[in-house]
């Protein structure tokens, strides 16, 4: 009876060590995404001794001050933080992911280009990326880093739309960028453009002005659509999604398209940086409309996975 007792022990011992075992890597699977979830849907408990805050500046950008505030996450800092680049005209800003992304535990600039929503300056996409770069200086900049508590080593660029051009295009030639969240991001048509004959020339000139016209001008200044237009025939080549991929055959990807128009020119940019070794690379199709309008939540989890894999590394 003894013996057998020291049996059911030691299978007891095991079986608690294994139980133990298993639970700690349920646990490590699990504890991810339950921290993305409270990140969407609860609020943190206050830290009284480094608690969220808001700061608005204006960010210098090649002699005009951009309109941009940083939403600081809580806790004891510096924070990894994401710029968000909105798109045209940027009526959807994506606060509500910023939010998020704040609760769990980042930083969030944001800013609106030269010539859109009151920033001074001319509109050009040109100028939007030059913008996009003055922002990343402005974070690497270790007194501006100090004053918003951020870590100047940690920038994670995420663009929707116009806004996932301005990422990819800004990101791709600065290796030190961590990773690029590119969401439904529009190549402003420069894949479709390079093939169109000198006889449709015109043509696509003045459909392209049409629909950039279509998307609505209003918040923006210094600019006219048939000069945008003309500003993305001139970068045909140049803009083209799949010459960038050499330049993020390295680099975290976070590609997400939805039933738009842009999936293809982003299924292109994902297939060519696979191709080129990249397994870093994630792409996501949600079926909603350009906006995400009725799938922000699954937006918001998407993005917040990719952030909760880079703290993890």
């Amino acid at each position: 009876m003894k013996q057998k007792f020291l049996y059911n022990h030691g299978m007891n011992r095991r079986s608690f060590f294994l139980s133990a075992v298993l639970l700690s890597a349920f646990f490590a699977a699990v504890m991810p995404a339950v921290a993305q979830d409270l990140a969407i849907a609860t609020d943190p408990s206050p830290d009284k001794a480094a608690p969220a805050a808001m700061q608005t500046f204006q960010l210098p950008s090649h002699g005009a001050l951009l309109n941009a505030f940083v939403y600081i996450a809580a806790g004891a800092s510096p924070h990894p933080t994401v710029i968000f680049l909105h798109g045209f005209p940027g009526n959807e800003r994506n606060l509500d992911l910023a939010q998020s992304i704040r609760r769990a535990g980042w930083n969030v600039l944001y800013f609106d280009y030269r010539g859109s929503w009151g920033s001074p300056g001319e509109f050009t996409f040109t100028h939007c990326i030059e913008d996009t770069k003055s922002a990343i200086a402005y974070l690497r900049d270790p007194a501006h880093a100090a004053e918003l508590h951020a870590d100047a080593k940690t920038i994670v660029l995420a663009g929707h739309s116009m806004g996932g051009f301005m990422a990819l295009e800004a990101g791709a030639p600065d290796p030190a960028i961590k990773a690029i969240i590119a969401i439904s991001a529009a190549d402003l048509g420069a894949s479709r453009l390079q093939s169109i004959s000198a006889d449709k020339h015109d043509f696509a000139l003045n459909t392209l002005a049409a629909s950039l016209a279509d998307e609505g001008m209003a918040p923006l200044s210094g600019t006219a659509p048939g000069s945008l237009a003309n500003e993305v025939f001139s970068h045909a080549a140049q803009w083209n999604f799949v010459n960038l991929a050499p330049q993020l055959a390295t680099r975290p990807l976070l590609i997400i398209t939805s039933d738009d128009s842009w999936s293809a020119p982003n299924d292109a940019l994902v297939k060519a940086v696979e191709g080129l070794g990249n397994q870093k690379v994630k792409a996501i199709h949600i079926s909603t409309d350009h906006a995400y309008s009725d799938h922000r939540i699954a937006l918001q989890k998407a993005v917040l996975d990719c952030l909760a894999h880079l703290q993890r590394k």
